[in-house]
């Protein structure tokens, strides 16, 4: 079976570097450049960060290791018991009246403590490892959000030969061309802000955090959509020109 293909965060990096140069060079010291150069730092620090996600809990290393060790304690005195016989209980607890019986129930009561802790700090390690994930795709959905306002405005509709300004109408100083790479290199942007979401879910199998990666991806997808349908109508001009 052939090597499983994953997403490697390096080539997400290289190419929202690539992206940001392209944005500069066309648009330089625009806003949308601004934006592509944060999401570039923040491309590296979502690479150390989803490595981080995918690394063993020390805590619940300790909780395997002490599960092992208490299940073998208790397997070799359950398995020594009988060879040295019964009585050898009650002088372990210094009690004549204490019997086997009476050591297997104090026993299973230990084991129920122990037991319930071990299943609470497993337990936190699973929401902390979900806090710190959500609070950083948090950051990811923002950045979806801000790159859908900055395309928000750009309507081929107002590049039409009939469109009317209005006082309040935003700048309209791009031509087809300049309009056309300005939301493509938006959907590309939107497009490796859902590839930084998918660095997570490749890392855990939690799925919560595989919900909310998915829903990272379905924002990113669906505001692509819009963008797209912009382009098609300004080639539809283009070519009607």
């Amino acid at each position: 079976m052939g090597q499983q293909q994953q997403l490697r965060a390096d080539a997400v990096i290289d190419s929202l570097e690539t992206l940001r140069r392209r944005i500069d060079e066309r648009f330089q010291d625009s806003s949308i450049s601004k934006v592509c150069a944060d999401l570039t730092v923040v491309a590296r620090l979502t690479a150390r960060r989803a490595r981080a996600t995918g690394r063993p809990n020390a805590a619940r290393a300790f909780i395997v290791t002490l599960a092992i060790a208490l299940l073998g304690a208790l397997s070799f005195f359950a398995l020594l018991a009988p060879l040295l016989g019964w009585s050898v209980w009650p002088l372990i607890y210094f009690d004549q009246s204490f019997t086997f019986y009476d050591f297997v129930e104090a026993v299973t009561g230990v084991l129920i403590v122990v037991g319930g802790a071990m299943f609470y700090v497993w337990a936190s390690g699973t929401r902390g490892k979900r806090r710190f994930v959500f609070r950083h795709l948090h950051e990811l959905r923002s950045f979806a959000h801000v790159i859908d306002m900055h395309q928000l405005t750009k309507d081929p509709i107002t590049l039409s030969s009939a469109a009317t300004r209005t006082a309040s109408s935003p700048d309209r100083s791009m031509t087809p061309f300049e309009l056309a790479r300005y939301l493509d290199y938006c959907a590309e942007m939107l497009s490796l802000t859902g590839k930084l979401a998918a660095l997570y879910g490749e890392q855990t199998t939690d799925p919560e955090i595989l919900g909310a990666v998915n829903e990272i991806e379905n924002l990113t997808s669906g505001i692509i959509r819009k963008i797209w349908q912009k382009i098609m109508m300004l080639d539809n001009d283009v070519a009607m020109q």
